[in-house]
């Protein structure tokens, strides 16, 4: 039996109205009024209608899932993967759902995201950083849409974004490798265009000038996180006569492909090189030495994204961004305490 708001009224003995306002948490409703109308719903497994509440409410309770960038990462990727099942579990108990949208068709025809938010009439987007972010991407959140971004800067009157302080982070390694007495310190970062990798490389620098030690340009390499751009680099310093004695490799991927580079070579992690990555995804808890890594709070930077977009969506506007901060968690590859 399809029951309608109009037959839910008629056995509570009350308005339409009043079941649409029960209905969608409206006040100036009298608990015992609510309560009447709710045991008859409970009673007759009665369901709103999802159009028709969306349409009463002006909200879908639906979440855009935006991966940006031509190049962009995905549900595979470790460290992101962590970041999006947090905030998937709090946007939901605020009552939320997510609708991820594909970008591979929507980058030919450079189409607009803003234009896509009002198709699907979702309420506000999350945006994942990629590389090579389209402008759509900033014109969704300088149109006044609700947007959060994770590792991407976004500005605009309803937008803000949840990042680690990737500076600090840096330095929290070159103070460790400082402290362990190892002075040729070299960097494997992503690619040179990502915010990311420039904040981490400008914390290095900053820290490597901060205990006077020098930084050389060949021991400063880039790749685009992923393992084999690690291994890649590695295979470049390691070519060098005089090669660094501690690496810091802008993400765990890359610095498991650094490892792979140095075993090929007859070296020894951690006694040739000692190695640190970041992101502290599982795969470091099992390499072969164990990696030392930073770890970000990514439950942390899940759930910030999924408060403040509600917060957004609900109407505050102006939320600065947040930088959470990080802890180096100390393994086998550096071979230090």
């Amino acid at each position: 039996m399809n029951l309608t708001i109009k037959d839910i009224a008629k056995m509570a003995g009350v308005s339409q109205g009043t079941v649409s306002k029960v209905i969608n948490n409206y006040g100036g409703i009298s608990e015992k009024t609510k309560n009447k109308v709710m045991t008859v719903i409970n009673e007759m497994g009665y369901a709103p209608n999802f159009s028709a509440r969306s349409l009463a409410t002006k909200k879908s309770n639906l979440i855009g899932l935006i991966y940006a960038g031509k190049i962009n990462v995905d549900m595979t990727h470790p460290y992101f993967n962590e970041v999006i099942t947090t905030f998937k579990k709090n946007i939901g108990l605020l009552g939320y759902d997510i609708l991820m949208f594909s970008n591979e068709y929507f980058l030919q025809d450079k189409g607009s995201y803003l234009a896509r938010c009002k198709h699907f009439n979702v309420d506000g987007c999350l945006i994942i950083a990629g590389e090579e972010v389209e402008d759509a991407t900033f014109e969704l959140a300088e149109s006044g849409f609700p947007c959060i971004g994770i590792d991407i800067e976004l500005m605009g009157p309803r937008a803000s974004y949840v990042m680690t302080d990737n500076v600090s982070l840096s330095r929290k390694v070159v103070e460790h490798f400082y402290l362990n007495s190892l002075r040729k310190i070299g960097y494997i970062g992503g690619m040179r265009e990502s915010v990311i990798s420039n904040y981490r490389l400008k914390g290095f620098k900053d820290a490597m000038n901060q205990f006077g030690l020098e930084i050389r340009e060949e021991w400063l390499e880039y790749g685009d996180f992923q393992e084999e751009s690690g291994y890649i680099a590695m295979k470049k310093m390691l070519k060098l006569r005089d090669y660094p004695e501690a690496i810091f490799a802008a993400s765990d991927l890359m610095a498991l492909g650094a490892l792979r580079a140095i075993k090929e070579e007859g070296l020894q992690v951690p006694k040739d090189i000692r190695i640190i990555g970041c992101d502290d995804i599982a795969a470091c808890r099992y390499s072969d030495p164990k990696l030392t890594t930073v770890k970000q709070d990514k439950e942390r930077i899940g759930k910030l994204s999924a408060y403040m977009l509600n917060d957004l969506i609900e109407g505050k506007s102006k939320l600065k961004p947040v930088f959470t901060e990080s802890e180096l968690v100390v393994r086998e590859s550096c071979g230090t305490n």
